[in-house]
């Protein structure tokens, strides 16, 4: 499974702290970054930041990642993404005291789901699978298995944008580290694998 190379990727709204290593990717958020259209708090925000590369047509992405959550809302995982208003991110989200697994789908406005877990620490994983025109979300649970968060609609263009995202709504500050990034053909049974 091949590992994509971290020197590769380009950024949107770039941090101004990260760096690159041997072991991945490091990043410290900005002020009040986040990625949300409209839905229940009427704002409009594309200031997160998101480490990404090409990618065309069915592929299962995956990466390994950890934070320092502390604030409300800071989150750390990953992201495919047509535009401004045609996105997926999935990975752990800090809100009320915990940590969730949580995905936000946006096509056109967001919407957001957790699955609530006690305070996570440490390496995570997240995988996103795109078949056609749908996406397949996974989190890795403390056991190794893979866990379905949701079956999404996402259009089904030639080319879309995927890799590491990170956001802190509340603050700045906020510190992420990615690694085990890998785009492979689509896991062979999604709904179940």
């Amino acid at each position: 499974m091949p590992l994509v190379d971290f020197e590769t990727g380009t950024w949107l709204n770039e941090p101004d702290e990260w760096s690159l290593d041997a072991g991945g990717l490091n990043v410290t958020s900005g002020l009040k970054t986040d990625f949300w259209q409209g839905t229940y708090y009427g704002f409009h925000h594309d200031d997160g930041h998101f480490f990404h590369v090409p990618a065309k047509g069915d592929f299962t992405a995956s990466v390994t990642f950890e934070g320092a959550y502390e604030e409300l809302y800071d989150q750390a995982g990953l992201m495919v993404r047509i535009d401004a208003e045609h996105w997926i991110k999935v990975g752990i989200e800090h809100s009320d005291g915990v940590t969730n697994f949580s995905l936000v789908a946006t096509r056109t406005a967001s919407d957001w789901s957790v699955i609530s877990q006690p305070l996570l620490s440490g390496p995570r994983s997240v995988r996103i699978t795109r078949i056609g025109a749908a996406v397949l979300a996974h989190y890795r649970t403390a056991e190794g298995q893979w866990q379905l968060m949701r079956v999404c609609p996402f259009p089904a263009t030639p080319d879309i944008m995927v890799g590491p995202m990170a956001c802190s709504p509340q603050r700045a500050g906020f510190k992420a580290r990615f690694s085990e990034f890998r785009i492979d053909p689509p896991i062979d049974d999604p709904l179940h694998g």
